[in-house]
């Protein structure tokens, strides 16, 4: 009786769902706010992940101590893949979106959603999804040009992205995005704490 009542309190019920619907589209605004400036700018777009995870930490913080569940992440990573998908960003960008997602939420659970170091990491871990199109980009460039050119990206863009790509690049995107939403996530912990608190979310 008492595990049947643990598995109903585990599992996400309809006024979960509605949440994270909310703060997925929530994290959808504020990613492009904080992306799209990157995102337009050939010379700039490799920033792109780092402008995105700045703003989106405080939402995601939120998210987890609203509904600190199982497959709360997963849900937010698979919506995000859909959203870059339908919007013809690289798949590169919509897989790194979907895996992160099941990765970060991996890593929330380990603390049962109730760790702030974990959830922070956690966040620095789902903003890793959005590198995925740059991994390829500098493993893989010309399979990643096709993919663009046949997408409708300009070739002027990508002549310019390719004048200004160097080596050094890849883990500075790496190393700063995971940086920068280190930082975004320890902000809303510090702006959340009242309700980190009331959800029983610890350091």
């Amino acid at each position: 009786m008492k595990s049947e009542s643990n598995r109903q309190e585990e599992s996400l019920s309809v006024r979960d769902l509605i949440t994270i619907g909310i703060f997925s589209a929530l994290y959808f605004v504020f990613n492009m706010i904080g992306g799209t400036p990157f995102g337009i700018n050939p010379v700039l777009t490799f920033y792109l992940p780092m402008g995105c995870a700045l703003l989106c930490g405080p939402i995601y913080m939120l998210l987890i101590a609203k509904v600190h569940k199982r497959w709360a992440i997963t849900i937010l990573g698979i919506l995000m893949g859909l959203i870059l998908f339908a919007t013809g960003m690289h798949w590169g960008m919509v897989v790194g979106s979907i895996v992160m997602g099941v990765l970060a939420d991996f890593i929330a659970g380990i603390g049962r959603y109730r760790s702030r170091k974990l959830d922070i990491l956690s966040y620095m871990i789902f903003s890793l999804g959005y590198t995925g199109t740059y991994v390829v980009y500098f493993l893989n460039r010309e399979s990643w040009i096709g993919s663009m050119l046949d997408g409708g990206t300009e070739q002027a863009y990508i002549d310019t992205m390719n004048a200004t790509a160097q080596p050094w690049m890849l883990p500075v995107i790496l190393i700063g995005t995971a940086a920068v939403a280190g930082f975004s996530g320890w902000i809303g912990s510090v702006l959340l704490k009242r309700q980190f608190e009331k959800a029983g979310i610890v350091e």
